[in-house]
């Protein structure tokens, strides 16, 4: 039983969560009835008497479950807050249709941005500037790809960069004349919204506020950002200073802006904790969807050799700064665990915590490496089902090469759940359901056990936070979610109906707070709220 936490007579609250199944993800007891929290942090849980605490608040979570808040591993926050505002292009089965959404978009602003298509199986052709100057001829449009890896651009936008698209790592796509047809791969997509397609701070941050309070709706109280940029950071800081993160951020920058960090002097974990500098990102290759990742057959597109991160790895230890490599293709797999194997006397004395992004495809040979080196598979659960038909098509030699979730884990592996977002939707309980049910490989599905691990207790690992956070036992901050049901008591299928009903950081509700609607009890399970 977890000992009662020491209590000074000066806190300003305390909270006592009872009348429901709270579970804790602590193997040494998994299940408790009530729950202490005091100030910020857990006190006790069940058999602690109530003369120990003063009067506390008293919740009744009525036969309602507690599970440790959620961690998006990996997630393009600010990107994904805009992208809720931009033109839906999810789902398009053609051009045709993807120009329908944008003729019908509002025409406001500057520029018109869209994001989520995916021409595989378009059809009528591939995208280009021509067919979108006859929906936008005027104002600059830019369109993303669901991967993120792709950019359609009008003429209007293409003009903007006078012909300066070209870049190591990346595609310009050309007709028979040499011209741009209007659609940008990879660094030469990166580069452009970069240098031509800037979004004023003051529209990042608006998005931001409205984002981390649908982030809390779903049960999220921490994330790691992928979207890197060093003015990321300052965004974060904005809505920190104004009082409106109600979530905890571990915040990447791009690895070759590791040299400004050290001339300001910051290291990994500087910062407050709400919000801090937590690891360097980069780019192996590209995506499946846009047939760009770096594969063992040759194919794909190679961002960053194995010798190249090396050196970045082994100046990222030097300067107290671990890794988050994406790789995507068995051979970008494969060159990222070469490089942190040849790099590991600088990085593992050090403790750094390094991570391997996506891990989609991996030669069977690769797998045990992530356990042997301590190298996280920081995987994306949505994306098995989401990709299930392209990989089938493009990786339909090596299909038992992909997402091995269950292989990885069984090796000894610790895995990271994220979603991608907005290459997938920001809703933590969706991968759940997709490791657990949805997997077309059913021989790498997970128990529901694991891919908890996945998206509560392993992330607090990676930002080192693993001692206050993760679990709900005495001493740890109180990041938590409360579910309208408990879904171990559930049926598989059952798991589709599971809702977040509340949610908590630091022992203050950021989504819903109590009183709720007294819960029905149907045959041991939740039912619908009266």
């Amino acid at each position: 039983m977890p000992r009662v936490r020491r209590l000074r007579n000066n806190y300003a609250r305390l909270v006592l969560l009872e009348n429901g199944t709270i579970r804790t993800l602590d193997p040494s007891l998994p299940t408790v009835s009530s729950l202490w929290i005091a100030g910020e942090r857990i006190a006790g849980g069940v058999g602690v008497h109530e003369t120990a605490l003063p009067s506390p608040e008293t919740v009744d979570l009525g036969g309602r479950c507690v599970l440790p808040g959620f961690t998006d591993s990996h997630v393009h926050f600010p990107t994904w807050a805009l992208a809720r505002h931009d033109v839906g292009l999810h789902g398009c089965g053609s051009v045709a249709e993807a120009l329908d959404r944008v003729r019908a978009a509002p025409r406001t602003g500057s520029w018109l941005r869209g994001q989520g298509w995916r021409d595989a199986d378009w059809p009528d052709g591939p995208p280009t500037r021509h067919v979108l100057d006859e929906v936008e001829p005027g104002r600059p449009a830019m369109l993303i790809s669901k991967d993120y890896h792709a950019l359609w651009l009008n003429s209007a936008a293409l003009a903007l960069a006078d012909g300066d698209l070209e870049v190591e790592g990346g595609v310009v796509v050309r007709d028979d004349g040499g011209e741009p047809t209007g659609v940008l791969y990879e660094r030469a997509a990166w580069q452009f919204k970069e240098r031509y397609a800037t979004v004023p701070d003051e529209e990042y941050v608006e998005a931001m506020r409205e984002g981390v309070r649908v982030a809390a709706s779903r049960g999220v109280t921490a994330l790691h950002d992928k979207d890197g940029w060093l003015g990321a950071i300052g965004l974060w800081q904005r809505l920190e200073q104004q009082g409106s993160l109600p979530l905890r951020v571990w915040q990447s920058t791009p690895a070759d802006k590791l040299s400004d960090l050290r001339e300001l002097g910051l290291r990994s974990g500087a910062g407050s904790p709400l919000l801090r500098l937590g690891y360097l990102k980069l780019f192996m290759d590209g995506t499946l969807g846009s047939q760009t990742a770096w594969m063992s057959d040759g194919s794909g597109v190679t961002i960053t050799s194995s010798e190249e991160l090396e050196e970045i790895v082994r100046e990222g230890a030097e300067a107290g700064w671990p890794v988050g490599v994406h790789a995507i293709g068995d051979a970008a797999n494969r060159a990222a665990l070469d490089a942190f194997e040849r790099s590991r006397e600088a990085w593992q004395p050090r403790g750094l915590r390094q991570r391997i992004e996506h891990a989609q495809c991996l030669d069977p040979d690769d797998v045990a490496r992530f356990a042997e080196l301590g190298v996280t598979a920081s995987v994306q659960f949505s994306h098995a089902p989401s990709d299930e038909e392209l990989a089938k098509r493009y990786w339909s030699d090596r299909l038992d090469r992909t997402y091995s979730f269950r292989s990885l884990l069984d090796s000894g592996a610790l895995l990271a759940n994220g979603s991608d977002a907005p290459v997938e939707e920001l809703e933590p309980w969706a991968g759940v359901v997709a490791a657990v049910l949805d997997h077309w490989r059913d021989d790498q599905r997970l128990t529901l056990d694991e891919a908890l691990h996945a998206i509560c207790v392993a992330p607090t690992w990676l930002s080192h936070d693993e001692r206050v956070r993760g679990t709900l036992v005495p001493g740890r901050y109180a990041d938590l979610v409360v579910l309208d049901r408990d879904p171990f008591a559930c049926e598989p299928e059952e798991l589709r109906q599971v809702q977040v009903v509340a949610t908590m950081l630091g022992g203050r509700w950021t989504h819903n707070p109590p009183p709720w609607d007294r819960a029905l009890l149907r045959e041991g399970r939740m039912g619908e709220d009266r």
